[in-house]
């Protein structure tokens, strides 16, 4: 992973556990597993398991999310999935056995 990854790991973090607080935070990154050049950083994963989800529907949710990460949308992250849970939803395993969709540029196992 390239400095410039880093950073921006490093930013997606800190920006999503400013806005949400979360008790459980994974972010992964994808990029290695898609169709892009050789250090691109552009593809993440996360789950974000937070109280402030209680009583927000699920696309309020994903719109509250990419918000908190609009600049880094609009420079440099191609694709952003995401699980947006509340505590109690997380207990219950509905974040259990999350994969990303299919990249629409390919992934390496195109090749």
């Amino acid at each position: 992973m390239g400095a410039g990854a880093e950073t921006i790991t490093k930013t997606l973090r800190e920006k999503l556990t400013a806005a949400f607080e979360p008790v459980h935070f994974e972010l992964q990154n994808e990029s290695h597993q898609h169709a892009v050049p050789e250090g691109s950083e552009s593809h993440f994963r996360a789950v974000i398991v937070s109280a402030a989800f209680a009583g927000v529907s699920r696309i309020e949710r994903q719109r509250q999310v990419l918000a908190a990460i609009d600049h880094e949308l609009k420079n440099g992250v191609h694709a952003f999935t995401m699980r947006a849970l509340t505590p109690e939803e997380w207990q219950a395993g509905q974040g259990a056995g999350f994969q990303s969709p299919a990249c629409m540029g390919g992934s390496k196992a195109d090749r």
